[in-house]
């Protein structure tokens, strides 16, 4: 097939691009600007495109579009291939419509669904089991982040955002899943779902549209989550809680498995993951075995440092439940440390005033925090300006380090960094003002 992929610089998009390449189709694609790994490695498969729209370049002889959600309704190549009829869909119907003669496993939930996708890939990999997958993250052992065969079983990170700019269905709903995990629901995405029922509601709709031959696994200790499967009444919901946690892993069945990751979410995750694997056919044993080298998908609590010193940790958390999961976890595994947490809010939810309460208290019992935001990225967004004290009422937290500009932020590194913190946190989906990691922390 002839495959133009409107928007092929996203991180999906162009792993999806590269997938296609490999399976022997032709495939282009366009963008307006394309940033680091996604252009290097467009780029080394000679299919980078020159950045700009062009709809002169889209005609008939074109097999299909893939919209990005990058690109917008008025796209002028989108408005072409409308012109001209031709098939156009978004990467998630896309993705739906090729796995539909295999068992389909879709991770969802407001926070965890990329490292619990991972932990499926990361066992089903080490056993040797063929799969495909699509996945939000780049993953150790993995080249991409979508692969797409005749394997017999694909692993989905079922995304609630919108399919596309002419798609306004969530993600997850074109992928009707055999086995579907939803890992907890907490309102995010303000831009697209303003009020938290409307957000509540796409979780809803997701449950009641799972056929019932569907296994649905949940976590129990989730409130919201546990009352929506209860209403929906799906005749095969499974709940989870989290492993027994120890310190050097989990215990189950009255063995201990050490484990690379720690804290009570990750433990919630690895659960789930677990039980789907049941499913899958693999034993509880042969699954927490394989698991213990399992070290989290990229910037997922990932160590930048590690010395009996000090650690210091980067972790893509942004959004409220998981910045209260993250040092939660953090705080339990090094207590009697000197912790310090630096978050960014960096998305259109966590720059908004409104939205702010939603983190209360998430920062609290910290020996230093501070909370980092550019005002550019406010003024970007066209959100109304913050104050320092928008923040520290959101929060509910008076003793925090409000940073607002590249000079302060670099103040407050050196104070950090000469300071005799024994645990470092960076939370963010940003970029905490190009801070260079390698550059600040040398193990």
């Amino acid at each position: 097939m002839k495959i133009h992929l409107i928007a092929i610089g996203g991180s999906i998009m162009h792993n999806l691009a590269l997938a296609l390449l490999a399976n022997g189709h032709e495939v282009t694609g366009s963008d307006d600007i394309i940033y680091g790994i996604s252009k290097d490695k467009l780029d080394k498969a000679g299919i980078l495109p020159t950045f700009g729209w062009f709809p002169e370049k889209i005609n008939s002889d074109i097999d299909l579009i893939i919209l990005g959600m990058h690109a917008k309704s008025d796209n002028p190549e989108l408005l072409k291939a409308q012109a001209l009829g031709l098939r156009i869909e978004s990467f998630p119907s896309f993705i739906g419509s090729q796995i539909q003669d295999k068992q389909r496993v879709v991770v969802a939930g407001s926070h965890g669904k990329t490292t619990t996708t991972s932990m499926i890939m990361h066992v089903l990999s080490k056993l040797g089991q063929e799969m495909d997958y699509l996945v939000g993250a780049q993953l150790e052992n993995f080249d991409l982040m979508v692969k797409l065969s005749d394997a017999p079983i694909t692993i989905i990170e079922g995304d609630e955002y919108l399919s596309s700019a002419i798609d306004s269905r969530p993600k997850f709903v074109h992928y009707n899943p055999n086995y579907t995990i939803i890992t907890g629901v907490a309102w995010d995405h303000m831009n697209v779902f303003p009020t938290k029922e409307l957000y509540i509601n796409v979780f809803k709709a997701y449950i009641e549209s799972l056929d019932e031959h569907c296994h649905l696994f949940y976590d129990v200790e989730d409130e919201l989550l546990s009352k929506l499967v209860l209403d929906a009444k799906h005749p095969l919901s499974h709940p989870y809680s989290a492993f027994e946690e120890n310190e050097n892993g989990l215990l189950w069945k009255g063995s201990s498995y050490s484990m690379k990751i720690f804290g009570e979410h990750n433990y919630k995750n690895l659960k789930a993951a677990m039980l789907v694997c049941q499913e899958l056919g693999i034993t509880n044993h042969d699954f927490l075995i394989a698991s213990q080298d399992f070290s989290g998908a990229k910037y997922r609590l990932e160590t930048i440092k590690e010395s009996a010193e000090q650690v210091v940790f980067r972790d893509f958390a942004h959004a409220p439940s998981k910045v209260r999961a993250t040092l939660k976890a953090i705080r339990n595994k090094y207590k009697g440390k000197k912790v310090a947490a630096i978050v960014e809010l960096h998305t259109y939810s966590s720059l908004n005033k409104d939205f702010l309460p939603e983190y209360g208290g998430s920062m609290d019992g910290l020996d230093f925090a501070a909370v980092c935001y550019n005002p550019e990225a406010v003024a970007i967004k066209k959100l109304t300006s913050l104050k320092e004290d928008d923040i520290k009422n959101g929060f509910a937290n008076q003793h925090l380090n409000i940073i607002t500009s590249k000079n302060e932020f670099d103040e407050m590194m050196g104070q950090v960094t000469d300071s005799d913190y024994e645990v470092i946190i960076f939370l963010s989906s940003g970029n905490l003002f190009n801070l260079d990691f390698q550059a600040v922390f040398q193990a």
